[in-house]
């Protein structure tokens, strides 16, 4: 079912709340864009506007105005134009606008400069985010020079133009009971399509064509779209931390890295697996891939309310530079090791990220300079990982070609945690068992007669 208007009514009014008196707020959804020539990309709204209003029509903008002990929501959109919707689809228009979105009046966009800018008039700030400041300078100074030339009238003009993103950002970041089970729909919906992808390799030639059954069981439950370009990347494209070309012909010795996840409803899943094209590892591939997992179990072990949020990282990189350590690819002490960053030859990122409405979710990771403490209704990913390319000459060449990433979908709770993500095979043992029991199954379905 989808959520209804109330929904995102209320974030709207949670937003006013924590807004100064006498200011507006403007979040737009953005425009189309052209792919090439008169065909444009998929369009989908900015996060910021569909979490304040539901609604995924381009070219629209939302005005929330707070003055004195009022406030409203103001709403500028596409008029229904019936040669267009013929052309391009069905538009929402105006008149409906109001009842179906619960906004408390409506234009059309091109009404913009007519209907919009009288809203700043007698208002003291204006709050927008900044990461879309330059598209509004022109409009903004018109406005602002508008509402000047009315001083004598009384009406004064606003005096300060606010980062929106330090309001709205870390409302986002704790998420809601409804958010939270469209995040635990996404996350499951993203286990389907690993586990179609797990299969399909065994089978596929190309890794475009584990890509394709990993994308058409995400539609097949539910999901209308990837939350982000899928990543497929058999033997050394593994090392590649964001290869999405996923054309290269699979290696059947090697192992293949999937970093895909599913959207539902505006909410991301993100999962990472890593298995044996062939179904089996090789005693190299098991060392690492245990020791990468061995790496995650301790990051998610530290996760609940009041822990630093660096602690996940400190956690996995302590396991991982040890285990290189004792299977022989860094020699030294561990803990100067560490000290030196020198598993950072090996693993380069970070141990995860907030997840929400976009895969890398808005949020601080610090306040005042210090990493900040975990709360409940967080949701963060965890996903440490080992990439050995043939570039290091210096490794028994055992190693090489070696790229593994983990990544599950992590909800802090009052208690702990909750791994969203539950129900991937994940030990050495698992995979090679389910991966074993799904090509007998295969063989068995082709060599069924009709």
């Amino acid at each position: 079912m989808m959520p209804s208007s109330e929904f995102y009514q209320h974030n709207r009014q949670r937003l006013i709340e924590s807004m100064p008196a006498n200011s507006v707020a403007i979040v737009a959804s953005g425009e189309e864009q052209i792919r090439n020539r008169d065909v444009e990309y998929e369009f989908r709204a900015e996060s910021d506007f569909f979490y304040l209003t539901g609604f995924t029509e381009p070219d629209s903008v939302l005005f929330l105005v707070k003055q004195d002990k009022q406030a409203k929501a103001v709403l500028f959109l596409r008029e229904k134009d019936k040669q267009q919707e013929i052309w391009q689809g069905r538009r929402l228009g105006v008149e409906q606008a109001c009842e179906t979105l619960k906004v408390d009046s409506a234009y059309g966009i091109d009404e913009l400069d007519e209907e919009g800018m009288p809203l700043l008039q007698g208002k003291t700030s204006v709050w927008l985010s900044f990461s879309h400041l330059a598209g509004w300078n022109d409009w903004l100074n018109q406005a602002i020079s508008e509402a000047k030339s009315k001083v004598r009238q009384g009406i004064a003009a606003p005096g300060s133009i606010q980062d929106l993103d330090a309001l709205l950002h870390e409302q986002r970041l704790l998420k809601s009971e409804e958010e939270i089970e469209r995040l635990r729909q996404a996350a499951q919906i993203s286990v389907q399509g690993h586990l179609s992808a797990m299969q399909s390799v065994l089978t596929a030639d190309y890794e475009y064509q584990v890509q394709a059954e990993l994308e058409a069981a995400f539609k097949r439950n539910g999901s209308p779209r990837v939350a982000f370009n899928s990543i497929v990347a058999s033997a050394d494209n593994a090392c590649i931390l964001h290869y999405t070309e996923n054309s290269a012909i699979l290696d059947k010795k090697a192992l293949v890295l999937v970093d895909a996840g599913a959207e539902f409803q505006g909410y991301a899943g993100d999962i990472t697996t890593t298995f044996p094209a062939s179904g089996e590892f090789s005693k190299a591939q098991a060392a690492l891939y245990s020791l990468v997992l061995a790496a995650q179990q301790a990051a998610i072990a530290v996760i609940a309310p009041g822990v630093n949020y660096d602690a996940m990282h400190q956690a996995s990189v302590k396991v991982l530079t040890k285990g290189l350590v004792d299977l022989g690819i860094l020699k030294g002490d561990v803990e100067k090791l560490i000290k030196e960053e020198a598993y950072k030859a090996f693993f380069m990122h970070g141990t995860g990220h907030w997840l929400g409405l976009d895969v890398h979710d808005v949020g601080q990771y610090k306040v005042d300079g210090q990493s900040r403490k975990l709360e409940p209704g967080m949701v963060i990913t965890v996903e440490p990982g080992l990439y050995v390319s043939d570039e290091h000459e210096d490794i028994d060449a055992k190693w090489h070609n070696i790229g593994i990433r983990i990544e599950d979908d992590v909800l802090v709770t009052k208690n702990g945690y909750e791994v969203l993500t539950e129900g991937l095979p994940r030990t050495v043992e698992e995979i090679e068992s389910w991966m074993q029991s799904h090509a007998i199954m295969q063989n068995h379905q082709v060599n069924t007669p009709l």
